[in-house]
């Protein structure tokens, strides 16, 4: 006590003399389980709020004084010989990356042509099969889109189908004429009978009733283009094809970013790259009317 019956107080420190490692232990220390309870952490924040204001305006005035108090990704760091948790083998630091940068080659995407698309389709016997060929190569679905369908996601009246794809997002893509009556007929006379509520359900064999699989899907069409020669003839070509045939019509991007399901048009616009016979009757159609312009 000194003489006005105030606890002696400890001894002031400067932004220039405090200890970095000191911050950082008080700091770590309350997040340890034999630490501070949640209510002293809370109330603890105000006081590292503050030691970090006092730093940044030390800063001001000596660019060269860096602030200890951990913010952002580095106050979520471990500190050294902190253990806790499932993972209290690891401690999470920032991985230290190269500033040396390799850009790696876009592939475009592959499309089948239209003797083959049609020999591929052609060489497929049952409405299933069919209506899951139609809906990619005639609607640009995903082949997990397609096995991810359920009964009351296709209006065959309407001709509309709602789809989810990427991330869970969903969107509803006009339903092909042709492809909407093949599987009306699929649901009419070739569905079986199944619990389950998805569209596509295997037809034969110990799993007849069940979903369709991936490993089924690859199967069918690994069968098919042994069959018909057409080595190209993947799942996912088909939609690539659907692409390729929008821009060769001369589909307007954003139509065909709606209907492919993708987040960004840098993605849709590689299928112009696919079309050069469009790009270059539109170039000459600009240039003609450029020309007339300028008569």
């Amino acid at each position: 006590m000194d003489r006005r019956g105030l606890p002696p107080q400890a001894p002031s420190t400067s932004p220039r003399e405090a200890d970095p490692g000191r911050v950082r232990d008080h700091n770590d220390g309350s997040r340890r389980p034999g630490g501070l309870t949640p209510d002293s952490i809370k109330a603890s924040a105000d006081p590292l709020a503050a030691i970090s204001g006092l730093f940044t305006y030390a800063g001001l005035r000596d660019p060269a004084r860096r602030n200890p108090v951990p913010r952002g990704r580095e106050a979520r760091w471990r500190s050294s010989g902190e253990r806790s948790g499932m993972l209290a083998h690891t401690v999470r630091r920032p991985v230290s990356r190269s500033a040396l940068r390799l850009r790696e080659p876009r592939r475009l995407p592959v499309a089948l042509s239209p003797e083959d698309a049609a020999t591929l389709v052609g060489s497929l016997r049952s409405w299933r099969d069919r209506a899951i060929a139609g809906l990619m190569l005639w609607c640009g679905l995903r082949s997990m889109e397609v096995l991810g369908l359920h009964v009351k996601d296709v209006d065959i009246g309407g001709r509309w189908v709602t789809v989810t794809g990427k991330g869970a997002k969903q969107r509803r893509v006009p339903l092909d004429a042709d492809v909407a009556s093949v599987i009306d007929v699929y649901l009419l006379a070739e569905r079986p009978e199944s619990d389950s509520d998805v569209l596509f359900l295997v037809g034969k064999g110990p799993h007849r009733g069940g979903p369709l699989t991936a490993a089924g899907l690859r199967t069918v069409f690994r069968y098919h283009r042994g069959l018909t020669g057409v080595t190209g003839g993947h799942p996912h070509a088909l939609r690539h094809t659907f692409g390729t045939v929008l821009a060769e019509a001369g589909v307007d991007l954003a139509v065909m970013q709606a209907l492919l399901g993708h987040a960004h048009v840098d993605t849709t616009a590689r299928y112009v790259h696919l079309a050069p016979a469009h790009v270059k009757a539109q170039f000459d159609a600009a240039r003609e009317r450029i020309r007339a312009q300028q008569r």
